[in-house]
């Protein structure tokens, strides 16, 4: 963006806007003309065909929350609720405008640069920004912190989480600052969006939408990730919407994984289902709020993530249910942590500047070790290999430096294929898990030990300390003798002397 394409912009904004772009996008060589190159600004009203709606819309004044719990929540089918929002005070403060006035100078994420730190813009630039931008895949307020900001957190007492989602909300027993992000603010102008992802750790999600249209596009679990993340020239919502979206519609689509679409308006909330794909591309400048939960409807599945994802967090959180919801333990307890679960995951997130699913995956993948460790048995891993294979009897049949070449159809990584070294026994093929998939399974089955554990501990200390007494009276009752024998020894010695 320079001065003379814009002259109703100050040089500060300017600047702003520039140093903004250039953070979220590093990966563009021309950063004047790459923002641009496509004309997306010109051609969008074409790009895409019409939204051919498929989603039920229901209205929740005639909806329980038994009623949403056992046709949508259990079921896992995505639904539009209208009349959720009346009493929001958000309908009419959440303008573009009014946010720009008053949260003038507070500061809102619109991506993240290469190392993952946030890039953050101030709302007065950022209604600039809406206002003149061309570019592509425009920046996109993505905001996750703004409840615990001294004047962000007003936000809050605009709008009142619906009673569908509300009422069981699992993760708060760990408290706010212990579990994954949750709820975000998402401000965006036309062209920007999220590409296709599954949010994390099989959380539920809901979509208010205050002021604007969003495209909507869902998948079913089932359908193979190949299919949604393909090999694409960027990872922005509107290129994926490009290339993929008119491939949904050929006739070689599998039947069993058509999507829903959807276009959402203001006024609607959009319940997505753990485990759906979803993307979505704003078609107007849109105001909306997203939150992530996790209910005992999908407890299980979430359990299962957070348990093989992050070890550290299921087992404080197993610590509060116990207090909280003792109920969900037994069913914790009965979730087979070394299986998968039926729900794929999205484990690679999106790299995308302007997307919601890099701070959304950010949850899951966030490393629960330290680094140094990491490194240390990077370093170990071959060794440990090798002794497995002795103690085994194996020989790999191909190194991962033939598979990467094309010596073997074999795949390098992350799993090797082995054969026994017996020339009279059968060939045995036997799959090498890597160590993080190990460790992780060690932890699955350590925190499973855990559950099972606890219910037997307190008569398992009460056999020890019965069996510990016990000895501790043979031991003076042996004692007492070989005393008393020494003693009778003595006096024998004695008179004959």
């Amino acid at each position: 963006m320079e001065q003379d394409e814009f002259p109703d912009l100050s040089r500060r904004s300017l600047r702003r806007l520039n140093r903004a772009r250039y953070k979220a996008r590093e990966e563009l060589k021309d950063q004047r003309k790459d923002w641009v190159k496509n004309k997306y600004h010109d051609t969008f009203d074409d790009l895409l065909p019409p939204v051919k709606d498929t989603c039920p819309r229901v209205d929740a004044r005639t909806v329980s929350f038994e009623d949403f719990r056992d046709q949508y929540e259990l079921p896992r089918k995505p639904v539009i609720f209208t009349h959720l929002m009346d009493e929001w005070q958000a309908t009419e403060k959440w303008t573009i405008k009014k946010l720009a006035k008053k949260y003038r100078n507070q500061s809102f994420k619109v991506g993240e640069d290469n190392k993952g730190n946030s890039v953050k813009l101030k709302m007065k630039y950022y209604q600039d920004y809406i206002k003149f931008n061309k570019d592509d895949s425009p920046l996109y307020i993505f905001d996750g912190n703004y409840g615990d900001h001294r004047k962000k957190c007003q936000l809050l007492d605009d709008y009142k989480v619906p009673d569908y989602f509300g009422r069981e909300d699992l993760f708060k027993f760990v408290g706010e600052k212990r579990r994954p992000p949750y709820r975000w603010i998402v401000i965006g102008p036309t062209r920007s969006g999220t590409s296709v992802h599954i949010d994390p750790l099989g959380t539920h999600a809901w979509n208010a939408v205050v002021s604007g249209y969003k495209r909507w596009i869902l998948f079913p679990t089932k359908t193979p990730r190949y299919l949604l993340k393909q090999k694409l020239p960027d990872s922005e919502a509107i290129t994926w919407f490009k290339y993929v979206h008119p491939q949904t519609k050929d006739a070689n689509w599998p039947t069993d994984c058509q999507p829903i679409e959807v276009l959402q308006g203001p006024g609607e909330v959009m319940f997505v289902p753990g485990g759906w794909w979803h993307a979505v591309l704003n078609v107007t400048n849109t105001v909306a709020v997203t939150q992530n939960y996790v209910s005992s409807a999908n407890f299980p599945s979430s359990w299962h993530k957070t348990a093989r994802g992050r070890p550290k967090l299921s087992k404080k959180w197993l610590e509060q249910l116990k207090i909280h919801r003792p109920d969900l333990v037994d069913v914790a307890s009965k979730v087979d942590l070394t299986k998968p679960t039926e729900e794929q995951s999205d484990s690679s997130g999106s790299s995308s500047s302007s997307s919601s699913s890099s701070s959304s995956s950010s949850s899951s993948s966030e490393s629960e070790r330290p680094r140094s460790r990491k490194r240390s048995r990077k370093h170990s891993s071959e060794r440990h290999r090798s002794r497995d294979r002795k103690r085994s009897g194996v020989t790999p049949t191909n190194t991962p430096t033939d598979a990467v070449n094309g010596k073997s159809d074999d795949v390098a990584h992350p799993k090797k294929r082995y054969e026994s070294s017996d020339s009279g026994s059968e060939e045995r093929i036997q799959v090498y898990k890597t160590r993080s998939q190990r460790d992780r399974d060690y932890s699955a089955r350590k925190i499973q030990n855990k559950i099972s554990v606890d219910s037997t501990d307190k008569a398992l200390r009460n056999t020890k300390f019965s069996s510990r007494q016990g000895s501790e009276v043979s031991n003076v009752r042996s004692s007492s003798s070989d005393s008393s024998r020494d003693y009778r020894r003595l006096s024998v010695s004695q008179k004959s002397r």
